[in-house]
C-alpha cells in the first residue's frame, strides 16, 4: 500500500466516522424528517460517501467510531454539520440536544465547557450563519 492510499484511506474513514455521527443525531427521535434525510444526502455528497457505504452507515450508525479531528477548525465544521441536522427539524429534542453534547465531547470539546459550546452553537444555526462565520463566532464567543 502506497503512502497516499493510506492517507486517502485515513481520510475516507474520517468522513464516514463523521457522516455516522451526524445519522446518530438525526436518528434520537428514530425517524429521519424530509428535511434532515436531504441533508444528509447532501452531505453525504460532499464527504464522498458512496451509495453502499451511505445504506450502511443509515442501517449501523454505531459502527463507526467518531474520530475527533486534530484540528479546532476541523472540530467546528463538524460541529456546525451536527448542529444543522439537529436544527433541520424546527424543534429541539431532548435526546437530540444530549446526543450532541456527548457527540461533543467525543470530538474533543471540553466536558465542562461542552454545554456553553453546544448552546451558542445552536444559536448561530437558528440565525442561518454561514461555516465561516459560525467558525468566527465561536472562536470569539468569550471575547
Amino acid at each position: 500500500m502506497s503512502f497516499s492510499d493510506l492517507f486517502d484511506s485515513e481520510f475516507k474513514q474520517r468522513n464516514k466516522g463523521h457522516f455516522a455521527s451526524i445519522v446518530r443525531v438525526a436518528l434520537t427521535d428514530e425517524k429521519f424528517s424530509p428535511e434532515e434525510k436531504a441533508f444528509l444526502d447532501k452531505l453525504a455528497v460532499r464527504l464522498e460517501i458512496s451509495t453502499a457505504e451511505y445504506e450502511e452507515i443509515l442501517e449501523n450508525p454505531l459502527k463507526y467510531p467518531i474520530n475527533p479531528p486534530y484540528l479546532y477548525e476541523q472540530r467546528m465544521e463538524r460541529l456546525y454539520d451536527l448542529a444543522r441536522i439537529v436544527h433541520v427539524d424546527h424543534h429541539l429534542g431532548d435526546k437530540q440536544e444530549v446526543m450532541l453534547r456527548k457527540i461533543g465531547v467525543g470530538l474533543g470539546f471540553n466536558a465542562e465547557n461542552v454545554d456553553y459550546i453546544v448552546d451558542k452553537a445552536l444559536k448561530l444555526v437558528d440565525k442561518e450563519v454561514d461555516l465561516d462565520t459560525f467558525i468566527f463566532e465561536m472562536q470569539n464567543m468569550n471575547k
